[in-house]
């Protein structure tokens, strides 16, 4: 073989290792984590249980950190769960005039998929803050995952698409509301579930998981 076959069969097979090593690493990257949501700026209204008054709206949002893209039929585990519960300046006003004046706890937020599987039905352990709130004006609560949070495992069904995320017509928490008068925090349980609308409110973490 002359010496210039012999430089054009070197070319040619180095050409192919790298292309080669090119289809591997594409096929390998790693997923990028984004942040799913549901309710936007606005959030998803429910109506929820208070101490002392009748039901209230209550506007909340959620988010979770995942891989955009998963295998088919692998598992992943959601990071960063949380959101939050905007209460009204009007609803404020309400709880300030029965006497309560702060609010700490935890929250159980239930989630459904459209494919594969939850390991548990719901988010529970959520953390809720002690907060003692200003005087007057609306009320944000914050919602945080923390160490002894249980957040369900998501198995990404057998085929490849799509599958989507989403909270459910009802959550709830276990909370304690402050008595402004004698400084005693008070039990409650507040049950909240999703207000009918027309058309209805979508509660789906946005975007879709790609299942590849």
């Amino acid at each position: 073989m002359s010496r210039l076959s012999r430089l054009s069969a070197g070319i040619a097979t180095t050409a192919t290792a790298i292309g080669a090593i090119a289809v591997l690493t594409a096929g390998t990257a790693a997923a990028a984590t984004v942040t799913y949501t549901a309710g936007g700026t606005a959030g998803i209204t429910y109506n929820c249980t208070f101490p002392g008054i009748s039901p209230q709206p209550v506007a909340i949002t959620a988010h979770l950190d995942a891989p955009d893209v998963v295998a088919a039929g692998s598992t992943v585990t959601p990071a960063n769960v949380g959101g939050t519960a905007s209460i009204t300046a009007a609803v404020h006003s309400l709880l300030t005039a029965v006497g309560y004046d702060g609010i700490r706890g935890v929250a159980t937020v239930p989630v459904t998929a459209s494919a594969g599987t939850l390991s548990q039905p719901a988010a529970t352990g959520l953390n809720i803050p002690e907060v003692i709130y200003p005087p007057t004006g609306p009320i944000t609560v914050n919602i945080s995952q923390v160490a002894t949070s249980s957040v369900p495992d998501w198995t990404a069904p057998a085929a490849a698409g799509s599958a989507t995320l989403s909270l459910t017509s009802s959550l709830s928490a276990n909370l304690e509301f402050h008595k402004k008068s004698t400084g005693v925090w008070a039990p409650w349980t507040m049950n909240c579930t999703l207000k009918v609308t027309s058309p209805a409110q979508n509660t789906a973490f946005s975007p879709s998981i790609t299942v590849s």
